[in-house]
C-alpha cells in the first residue's frame, strides 16, 4: 500500500499543473532538533507555488527555540520567521516582492483519545511587513489517526486533518482559515511523509493547495 502513497505524492504536482491557477502546490519541510530532554530547536522551510512548481508565491523560513515539559506533552517556543512573498499586481502577469520579518511565541499541547493523537497549537505573531507592523493570533487543531495497529514505532500509514484560524488584532479581525486533510506514512520513529489537500479561505475568496510535507526529528 505504501508504494501507492509514494506514486501519488510524485504525480500530484504534475496533475496540478493542468488545473486552474487557483490550485497551487506547497512543498514543506518541518524539522525538530532535540538538544536534551527539555530543549529543542525548530526549523522549517516552505516553498509555496501558484501552480505545480516554478511560479513562486511565497518562500517561508522559520526557526525557534522550544522548551518541553509535562512528560513531553507540552511545548513553549519562541521563534523568528522570514517570508518572501511574490504577489501578482491587479490580475496582471507582473509581480511585486514583499519581505516580512516575523517574531512569534507559541504553546503546543498534545493528547491522546484512544488511537487518535490530538494537537493544539496557540501562536501569537508580531509581523514586520515592509513598513507596516501587524499582530496576529492563530489557533491550530490537528488529528492524526493510524490506519493499522502501531507497535514500537513501526512503519505505518495514517490519516491527518487540521483546521487553523488566523485572527488579526486590528479592525478586520478575521484573516483566514485553513482546512486540511491528508494521508501520511511513517518511515520510522523520526521521519514521516505526508500528502494532503488544503483549502485556504479568506474573507472574500478561497484558494486550494496540494501539500507535500516532510517531518524530521533528529
Amino acid at each position: 500500500m505504501k508504494k501507492y502513497f509514494f506514486l501519488l505524492a510524485f504525480l500530484l504536482p504534475f496533475l496540478a499543473s493542468g488545473q486552474d491557477s487557483s490550485l497551487g502546490n506547497w512543498l514543506i519541510y518541518i524539522g525538530n532538533k532535540k538538544i536534551n530532554q527539555n530543549w529543542n530547536i525548530h526549523n522549517e522551510v516552505q516553498y509555496r507555488n501558484y501552480n505545480a512548481i516554478g511560479d513562486l508565491e511565497q518562500l517561508l523560513l522559520r526557526t525557534g527555540l522550544g522548551y518541553t515539559f509535562n512528560e513531553g506533552n507540552n511545548n513553549l517556543l519562541i521563534g523568528y520567521g522570514f517570508i518572501l512573498s511574490e504577489n501578482y499586481i491587479d490580475n496582471s502577469d507582473t509581480k511585486t516582492s514583499i519581505n516580512e520579518h516575523r517574531i512569534f511565541q507559541q504553546f503546543t499541547s498534545k493528547q491522546n483519545l484512544g488511537i487518535i493523537k490530538i494537537n493544539h497549537r496557540y501562536r501569537f505573531e508580531q509581523r514586520f511587513v515592509e513598513e507596516d507592523y501587524k499582530m496576529r493570533f492563530r489557533y491550530f487543531l490537528s488529528l492524526n489517526i493510524p490506519l493499522v495497529k502501531v507497535e514500537n514505532d513501526s512503519k505505518h500509514l495514517y490519516l491527518s486533518a487540521y483546521n487553523e484560524i488566523f485572527l488579526n488584532t486590528e479592525s478586520s479581525i478575521f484573516d483566514r482559515n485553513r482546512l486540511y486533510g491528508g494521508i501520511g506514512y511513517h518511515l520510522n520513529k523520526n521521519i514521516r511523509l505526508e500528502l494532503g489537500y488544503m483549502n485556504q479561505f479568506f474573507e472574500t475568496r478561497s484558494r486550494d493547495q496540494i501539500n507535500i510535507i516532510t517531518f524530521v526529528n533528529f
